[in-house]
């Protein structure tokens, strides 16, 4: 049993490692998906605010946008309204999957529910 724990989170290891900047905001996004349906407030608040922390004020128009989104998000899982915020990240996940497959169409995107399936 740990050794496939261990195969398990050495694999999720190698394929966050080698993963594209868009790729990792996806997994992010289904890390955030997961805890909320799991309605797991440690976990969903970790990681939306690791989407949250890493947004470049460099393009304000977008980062703000998406901050205000994140924080919403946050506010109603402390609040303790999961669905609120799963129906935001869900939206929001599948707006940066799109745009992976339009500007990395070579890259085989796993569907959520494997990636899941994985974790």
């Amino acid at each position: 049993m740990y050794q496939h724990a261990y195969r398990s989170q050495e694999y999720r290891q190698q394929d966050v490692m080698g993963a594209s900047p868009i790729r990792l905001v996806v997994m992010a996004y289904d890390l955030a998906i997961k805890a909320c349906e799991q309605q797991d407030f440690a976990r969903a608040t970790k990681a939306i605010s690791v989407l949250r922390d890493a947004l470049n004020f460099d393009y304000p128009e977008v980062a703000v946008g998406l901050f205000r989104l994140y924080q919403w998000s946050l506010d109603c899982i402390r609040q303790g309204d999961y669905a609120a915020a799963l129906s935001t990240l869900r939206e929001l996940r599948d707006a940066w999957a799109n745009t992976e497959k339009h500007y990395m169409p070579e890259v085989a995107l796993p569907n959520m529910q494997s990636y899941h399936a994985a974790a």
